[in-house]
């Protein structure tokens, strides 16, 4: 019995391991918001979700899924647009 509970206690340490970092990557999105992943460099904005409705992100969204699909590795939204397009739409739905 004592030695089933160490293999127990083993499987759950690596089993932690495994899952802690995508623990902290998700974490670090506040609620209410999600991760983009923009440009060539795939740098990683966190937007709000209401920017979803907004109709110039929703046409961003669709030339994005036309043209690229919304594959990523890291489990995340890929817009490949250039950096500074991107921030400049963002701030404009900031703003409004």
């Amino acid at each position: 019995m004592g030695m089933r509970s160490v293999k127990i206690a083993h499987v759950k340490q690596k089993l932690q391991r495994s899952i802690s970092p995508k623990i902290r990557r998700t974490a670090d999105v506040p609620k209410g918001h999600f991760a983009v992943y923009v440009g060539e460099t795939q740098k990683r904005f966190v937007i709000p979700v209401s920017y979803l409705s907004h109709p110039l992100f929703q046409e961003l969204l669709h030339w994005t899924e036309e043209e690229f699909g919304f594959e990523h590795p890291m489990g995340g939204l890929t817009i490949p647009c250039r950096e500074d397009y991107f921030t400049s739409i963002t701030s404009l739905l900031s703003s409004s």
